[in-house]
């Protein structure tokens, strides 16, 4: 035995297996030997089981081979077979402070969060200075949804060990539940202070920098924690959430893939890739990773949602409802299930219980993201209901909210933009140029331009309702076009000439829609890139829905917007925006040739639905046919948020809607012709 503690004090575990296979040969049923053996393979990070196995057999008195083999069985992912060899330790020797605290560590595995967090308190009672069962009842808590408590057990492991960089970054992790974000990345970086090689506390610093608007540094951060441990599956996810908020959704996507790859047995980054992919409108791919993260967790409500937004992009409004309800059921906190439920219809006073939950989630929760669903949630249906002065406070909340941790709108830069645009498309200039690059005449590229909530959604759908026409949604080729020829300082790149963005736009829609004569793309920023559009596809042809500026702004202000749409969330810095669009759709109307535009005024199109449609066909080459009318019983997806809306028969009431919040329009009265006083 001197020799064999002699052997693991230096370390020396590879001579300890042979000299303990050796005499094993010798004595095959002494139990030492086992358990020296298994030792000595633990250490090394072999697999032990089957010698602390027979070593437990051997020696069924001996508490440490029974917690010896209890920690094989945690190494294997046992965690069921951990907390019984465990047990049996504890009933040899129940004043065991270390063994309380590794049963609490498999009962927690074990989703046995009470059990686990007495079995912590009975290692503290026996230790009070255990700091790692300090950490380890933290945990239970946190998994319980009690941060206060967590907050309070990690603080007393930092009591005992002031320098323990585990626990600064738990104490991390119980701020951030708590909604206290800055005291949260206080304690991450105290972590990284102690442990600059703690790759988890960069990660999750990512997280919460996310919360706090710093998006930037966040995407920093999980860089700097794949740079210490490449592998680390939770920092390829925070910085997948980063770059979302970014608007990089390709790159997004990338790193949850990259996740999901190396955690094979979580499923949130697959939840993540679903959500990406549904917003760049690949339906099938984010229904099939929705459906590996419930092949995972059948009870992962955030997937429930996913599948419930996707069902309702489908237009199967009951089936989502019903999917958004199973959500709540298993994460009753969950803000996004509850609010999913309040877009799939008209709210109506009947759905006073459903009022009543939201307003008490909502005043409980401590993200600022989750209570900004809840909050648009609640606009709604008091807008639905006619209550306006309620439902204009519930979205000023929303916004105000969404301001705080999406980047700020930047006036100065968005006026720029519009300059260089005007500036390097000059009138009449873009056919010219599309002459004289060789661009490609193709018929069947048109799109669907103007602001967001103009009735651009509505348009495509009825184009979409044709046999001829194919309806792709949003596309961001054009928008990751122009965001790449901003950051350049070479224009003339080859690699961005009108032929080669013409040939692979026109591969782009081959691949979605090989039989279409035409296909839409209605993704309204593209009037941002109208210039190069031209002159790559002189043959295409917009759509320029117009609404009320006024009606328009109000609806943007109203919307839950995700990424990309920073002006959103405050009604000066839509007037801006406005203000900018306008003066660039006036270029270009002077700058592109006529034939290629046709204006379509939402408000005309609701009023006589059959003329414009007629004359937007016309406008494409298309003969007229009757199904566009009944554009509201098509069964193709609908990414936008006017999902429910485009599938119910045309209707006036978005007309002049502005008039129900005239007290609070502020500085939209500007946008007004004549303005109001």
């Amino acid at each position: 035995m001197d020799q064999i503690v002699a052997l693991i004090e230096s370390r020396r575990f590879a001579e300890l297996e042979h000299r303990s296979r050796e005499s094993i040969r010798e004595q095959p049923s002494s139990g030492m030997l086992w358990k020296a053996l298994g030792v000595a393979l633990r250490l090394q990070g072999k697999d032990a089981l089957e010698a602390l196995a027979t070593a437990a057999r051997l020696l069924p008195q001996d508490a440490e081979s029974q917690t010896n083999l209890g920690h094989a069985f945690l190494d294997a992912g046992r965690p069921l077979d951990a907390q019984a060899s465990y047990r049996l330790a504890l009933q040899i020797d129940p004043g065991l402070a270390e063994v309380h605290n590794s049963l609490g560590y498999a009962l927690r595995m074990l989703g046995r969060l009470e059990e686990a967090a007495a079995s912590y308190r009975r290692a503290l009672e026996i230790n009070p200075a255990y700091a790692e069962a300090c950490i380890g009842l933290g945990n239970v808590y946190l998994f319980m949804r009690r941060s206060d408590e967590a907050i309070a057990s990690y603080g007393r492991a930092l009591e005992i060990r002031p320098g323990f960089a585990a626990a600064h970054g738990n104490l991390g992790n119980a701020l951030r539940a708590a909604g206290r974000y800055e005291q949260a990345a206080t304690s991450y970086r105290h972590a990284i202070s102690l442990d600059p090689a703690y790759a988890g506390a960069y990660s999750h610093l990512s997280d919460v920098l996310r919360e706090l608007g710093q998006t930037a540094d966040a995407v920093a951060s999980s860089r700097r924690a794949l740079k210490i441990q490449p592998d680390l599956a939770m920092a390829h996810n925070s910085l997948g959430n980063a770059l979302l908020d970014l608007g990089r959704t390709a790159e997004a996507a990338d790193s949850y893939r990259r996740a999901a790859a190396l955690d094979p047995a979580s499923s949130q980054a697959r939840i993540n890739l679903g959500m990406v992919l549904r917003l760049e409108g690949r339906t099938a791919e984010a229904e099939a990773s929705c459906r590996e993260a419930l092949a995972i967790d059948a009870d992962a409500a955030a997937a429930v949602v996913l599948l419930a937004e996707l069902l309702a992009d489908q237009g199967r409004f009951a089936q989502a409802e019903e999917s958004f309800k199973r959500a709540v059921a298993l994460d009753p906190q969950l803000p996004e299930a509850l609010a999913g439920i309040a877009h799939l219809r008209k709210m109506t006073p009947r759905d006073a219980a459903w009022l009543a939950e939201a307003q008490r989630l909502a005043q409980r929760c401590v993200s600022p993201r989750g209570e900004v669903y809840l909050r648009f949630a609640l606009g709604k249906y008091f807008d639905d209901v006619g209550e306006y002065p309620a439902a204009f406070a519930s979205f000023r909340r929303a916004n105000e909210l969404a301001k705080s941790y999406g980047p700020p709108y930047d006036r100065e830069r968005a006026t720029r933009t519009v300059d260089r645009l005007i500036r390097s498309h000059p009138p009449r200039a873009a056919a010219a140029a599309a002459a004289s690059a060789g661009a490609i005449p193709a018929s069947r590229p048109m799109f669907i331009v103007g602001m967001p909530r103009s009735g651009t959604t509505l348009a495509e759908q009825i184009l979409a309702s044709h046999p001829a026409v194919f309806g792709a949604g949003e596309l961001p080729f054009w928008r990751t076009v122009g965001a790449a020829q901003e950051a350049s300082s070479s224009a003339d790149a080859a690699a961005d000439s009108p032929v080669t963005l013409g040939g692979d736009y026109l591969r782009l829609l081959e691949a979605l829609a090989p039989q279409a004569t035409r296909v839409v793309d209605k993704m309204p920023a593209n009037f941002l890139s109208l210039g190069v559009i031209l002159e790559a596809l002189p043959g295409a042809r917009v759509i320029h829905m117009r609404r009320n500026p006024v009606d328009t702004c109000l609806s943007i202000y109203f919307q839950h917007f995700k990424s990309g749409h920073s002006y959103a969330n405050d009604l000066g810095d839509l007037a801006h925006y406005y203000t900018q669009y306008l003066r660039l759709m006036d270029h270009w109307r002077a700058a592109l040739p006529a034939h290629c535009l046709l204006e379509v005024p939402y408000e005309g199109l609701v009023a006589d639905p059959e003329a414009w449609s007629r004359k937007m066909l016309a406008f494409i080459e298309l003969p007229w046919d009757a199904k566009c009318l009944d554009f509201h019983q098509n069964s193709r997806s609908v990414l936008t948020a006017s999902k429910w809306q485009v599938r119910q028969k045309i209707s006036r009431s978005s007309v002049d809607r502005w008039r129900h919040y005239e007290p609070f329009i502020g500085p939209l009265r500007q946008l007004l012709d004549p303005p109001l006083a």
